[in-house]
């Protein structure tokens, strides 16, 4: 076939990483990473965590999450990010060890418990007053 001509090496090694069926989100993923503006190993990584975790769209407005275009679920995240950090690591041949150091940014803590209001004391427990 002659398209290997056409595509640049990263985008080729993403093709043949994932190339199952079932792989080609993870595909287009890694191949953004080999896409990624950034100049830089770490400018690239920083571009796949903006792409691949839901943050908030508009400043201190935490739903506004929703309406971000990363994957969603934290298993698809993980994912994306993974992908995306090899095609980082093919545009910069970046050996395979490196690559499998990396993490991705730590699952969110559960939400606080608020404590439970105190409760209203029964009319057994008011010291009862005459007027």
């Amino acid at each position: 076939m002659i398209t290997d001509q056409w595509t640049p090496p990263c985008n080729s090694q993403c093709t043949h990483k994932y190339a199952a069926l079932m792989q080609i989100p993870w595909r287009v993923f890694c191949k953004k990473g080999c896409d990624a503006d950034g100049d830089t190993w770490d400018e690239c990584l920083g571009e796949c965590d903006e792409m691949c975790y839901k943050d908030p769209v508009l400043k201190d407005k935490q739903w506004s999450a929703y309406i971000d275009r990363s994957p969603g679920s934290a298993s698809y995240s993980e994912e994306c990010f993974r992908a995306c950090v090899a095609g980082c690591g093919y545009k910069f041949d970046v050996p395979a060890e490196t690559i499998n150091q990396v993490h991705s940014r730590p699952p969110k803590p559960p939400p606080e418990e608020k404590p439970a209001p105190p409760a209203t004391p029964t009319t057994d427990e008011m010291p009862s007053t005459s007027a």
